[in-house]
């Protein structure tokens, strides 16, 4: 998820550099979505997997 949310910004550099306004904005807001979800999930994984079963 982290790969799509690079691949995401990167598409918002390039649209910046070509002065496309409007894909700036969606291909922006999408990475930071995809980003804080990663990062959600990341840390859910490390506190169910510190767990040590009985």
């Amino acid at each position: 998820m982290l790969r799509w949310a690079a691949i995401f910004f990167i598409i918002a550099i390039v649209a910046a550099v070509f002065g496309f306004g409007g894909i700036v904005d969606a291909a922006a807001g999408i990475a930071k979505i995809l980003f804080f979800v990663f990062l959600i999930l990341f840390l859910i994984s490390l506190i169910t997997g510190r767990r040590k079963s009985l």
